[in-house]
């Protein structure tokens, strides 16, 4: 008997297994907003130069001395607005002064104190390290480590995951995520807060992989493909905690707080998980296993035999090679095309949360509509995979994502002002496809990696996703190069241009819906022949019941 045939019998998605998701649940909505915690924390709100010697200065304008003063120190640039980084050198023998108070044969220099507005935050970590002008780039270096931070937990958490089990795993990914977290608090340099934001980046990661791997390991063959979509649902409800938190106390110190606080729950409700059975089973501790499944299925009001579990097949531990990915020119075609849609799809998706900065309109109101977006985009799929089919669905979200980014060109530069809106609009419009995308790609490249190299093939697409995740901040950077409203089509454009492109490359894909799994390398060349197709015709035609993805 195949392990997955003990779930006809005990119930696929019974009472138990929905206990155990809905606790799960709890731990993946607490960690969403640790994810895009930089949103707030890294906020950079608008500042000029502080005006020398006035040490009471302030952003806001307090008279008219104030505003003198503020003529005679500050230059304007080319947009009109006082300039963030440099000062008028007044040499009061020589430097002569219009009607306004301006200098007009002053010399600039570069200064090295703030003031900031205290509109949007009363403070971040940004006003605290006066993270600006030439310093400017290090908050987007920040979330590139915070990235790196992910790319490691994914490694270390796979491997501690296969070796101590899903639950002790867990438990790890708890403890230093909440650690991590409250310390991240007391930064008291720009170190100590990128090295912490690595180490939360790690834990982060190491609690949604092994959270979702938990729950997938506990559910039926014929809920799993759809239980694995509608997990990632409930991101979006955490990053609205976030959202309320932020607007609620405008301070960089109490947003971390009131997010790490709540994750204590998690630590109760891991009391009530059960450890994975698969995994019991495949490290031989059958007797332990036996006495879980046997416990659910009382649960969930099964009858079943105890002789049930004497004969089970775990099924042969995939062992695949990174090289063997490339080891044929079409497997190496596809894995090259899946590379890159991970990566763009993680680009834009981060690319246009953790940049709200970058868009027009109030700064709550944007992050709040991005964060609601993403619940269409998780929507999309459940209706559309198994109908149109994923090559088709997934060229549909990145095609339409793309142009609607792209379109940021025309609005920006056309519009002017009055359409600033819609730009905005075009840009929530390509989160949304990128949520999509992002869900799509993952079931469309487990259904194309042949079985013996699914496991490396869907390891290796993570860490591309990973890379994306890291450059996003540094194209969102790219709006400086220009400056002003222009500026902020650039990063768009280049979000846009790169979802196009994996569009196009989509094509080249071959469908996987209706299609038998590919279980080896010879599988896997030979997925678009005619033969492999009259093969996997016939085998669903003979096939009793859901035929799903295995992850």
């Amino acid at each position: 008997m195949k392990f997955d045939d003990i779930f006809k019998e005990i119930g696929e998605f019974g009472p138990y297994q929905r206990r155990n998701y809905l606790l799960l649940v709890v731990g993946w909505v607490l960690t969403g907003p640790i994810m895009v915690l930089s949103v707030f924390v890294m906020g950079s709100p608008d500042h000029r130069c502080q005006i020398p010697g006035l040490y009471n200065d302030s952003y806001v304008v307090q008279g008219k001395q104030h505003t003198d003063l503020i003529h005679k120190y500050i230059p304007l640039d080319s947009d009109g607005e006082y300039d963030k980084c440099y000062l008028y050198n007044i040499d009061r023998s020589k430097t002569v002064f219009d009607n306004e108070s301006r200098p007009i044969n002053a010399s600039k220099i570069k200064c090295f104190a703030w003031v900031y507005d205290k509109t949007l935050f009363q403070d971040t970590f940004v006003t605290k390290e006066n993270l600006v002008c030439d310093n400017k780039y290090r908050i987007s270096l920040s979330k590139t480590i915070y990235f790196a931070g992910v790319l490691t937990g994914s490694f270390l958490f796979g491997m501690v995951s296969d070796l101590i089990g899903r639950k002790k795993t867990l438990f790890i990914g708890i403890v230093f995520e909440l650690a991590s977290t409250l310390a991240l608090a007391w930064s008291y340099n720009y170190l100590t807060y990128v090295i912490l934001r690595f180490c939360t980046g790690a834990a982060c990661v190491g609690v949604f992989m092994t959270t979702y791997v938990l729950a997938m390991e506990w559910v039926g063959p014929s809920t799993r493909t759809y239980a694995g979509l509608i997990i990632a649902f409930f991101g979006p409800v955490g990053e609205l905690y976030l959202e309320l938190i932020a607007y609620l106390t405008r301070e960089w110190f109490w947003i971390v707080i009131g997010v790490a606080v709540p994750f204590v729950l998690v630590f109760i409700l891991y009391c009530f998980l059960p450890e994975s059975p698969r995994w019991l089973y495949s490290t031989g501790k059958k007797e332990e296993a036996s006495k879980l499944l046997e416990k659910a299925a009382k649960y969930n009001g099964k009858d079943i035999s105890s002789k049930l579990f004497d004969d089970i097949d775990i099924g042969k531990k995939e062992a695949g090679k990174i090289w063997l990915l490339f080891s044929d020119r079409r497997l190496g075609v596809r894995t090259v095309i899946i590379f890159y849609n991970w990566m763009v799809a993680s680009m834009v998706f981060y690319g246009l949360s953790l940049n709200t900065g970058i868009l027009y309109g109030d700064y709550y109101i944007n992050f709040l509509i991005i964060v609601l977006v993403e619940f269409p985009g998780h929507i999309l799929p459940l209706f559309m995979i198994d109908r149109i089919g994923r090559k088709r669905s997934h060229f549909i979200y990145m095609g339409v994502g793309g142009i609607a980014c792209l379109s940021t060109i025309f609005t920006v530069n056309f519009g002017g002002e009055d359409l600033q809106y819609i730009t905005t609009a075009l840009a929530m419009l390509g989160k949304l496809f990128a949520t999509a995308a992002f869900a799509t790609i993952y079931v469309l490249s487990a259904e194309l990696f042949p079985t013996a190299i699914r496991n490396i093939g869907m390891g290796s697409s993570s860490c591309w996703a990973r890379v994306g995740g890291m450059i996003s901040p540094f194209i969102a950077d790219t709006a400086d190069l220009v400056g002003g409203t222009s500026g902020t089509a650039i990063p768009l454009s280049i979000f846009g241009g790169a979802c196009l492109l994996a569009a196009g490359l989509t094509l080249i894909l071959p469908e996987t819906l209706h299609q038998m799994l590919p279980e080896t390398i010879e599988d896997g060349k030979n997925f678009t022949t005619k033969e492999y197709k009259e093969k996997s015709k016939k085998y669903l035609q003979g096939t009793q019941g859901i035929i799903v993805t295995q992850f």
